[in-house]
């Protein structure tokens, strides 16, 4: 299985020469070469000891703006105790927040101090967002992701009570459906996501949708400047 070292040149090889997923090693992790990386359909993913690892799964897990997944019961309780919904107002703690999150079989996080200075940087260049649950003026879920043309690429998602961070995928999917987005990328496929309304592709299509989607106009800035969901969580008639 060929890996690739990259240089200081912000370029990268084929993605679909990543045979089982892991395409490069090395490189930085700057806002240029994040946006081309994203863009080519690659992220970075490696743990706290590793070197610097960019990935190009052979299957992703993909969700079209619209076609959320809540249940019934996820449903009920969001309309009983509706969440205050914002966007990119705290992106930095629900950057940590996800750093921090318990996940089992994982010693450690691969949201290292790096990767989360790297996303911040790309936060303040328009191009990462958080989307936020409150309750009583607390932040009580959220997750994360980066932005490009009309695809939406999801990194990670916390709660700290229980229905938080569905709520906030409610509000980014009814987001996103409004703005005309096309795309929402789970990267790895799991049973989470799959339960979300994810479905599951080959990278070839994957990258077919993803050069589509960028065609999209897109929404770069901060986007607590467009007007938040307030003391409601949209998209709640989903099936």
């Amino acid at each position: 299985m060929p890996v690739f070292r990259l240089t200081k040149k912000w370029l990268f090889p084929d993605p679909e020469l990543a045979e089982d997923g892991l395409l490069a090693i090395g490189g930085d992790l700057s806002v240029p070469r994040l946006l081309l990386a994203y863009r080519s359909g690659i992220f970075p993913w490696f743990g706290e000891e590793d070197p610097l690892l960019w990935w190009s799964p052979p299957e992703r897990a993909l969700l079209r703006p619209g076609h959320l997944h809540l249940s019934a019961r996820t449903r009920r309780s969001l309309r009983q105790r509706p969440f205050d919904i914002r966007f990119d107002t705290a992106f930095e703690a629900v950057i940590t927040h996800c750093a921090a999150l318990p996940r089992p079989g994982q010693d450690g996080t691969w949201i290292t101090e790096e990767m989360r200075a790297a996303y911040t940087a790309l936060h303040r260049a328009g191009h990462a967002h958080s989307v936020e649950a409150w309750r009583e003026g607390e932040l009580r879920g959220g997750l994360y992701g980066v932005s490009l043309g009309g695809a939406f690429f999801g990194e990670s998602m916390f709660s700290l009570e229980p229905e938080a961070s569905r709520a906030a995928l409610a509000a980014l999917d009814a987001r996103l459906r409004a703005w005309g987005f096309t795309l929402i990328d789970g990267q790895l496929p799991h049973e989470g996501l799959l339960g979300y309304g994810f479905r599951v592709v080959p990278r070839t299509l994957f990258l077919v949708e993803l050069e589509e989607a960028l065609r999209g106009e897109g929404r770069v800035g901060n986007w607590s400047e467009e007007g938040a969901f307030r003391n409601a969580t949209p998209g709640l008639s989903s099936s």
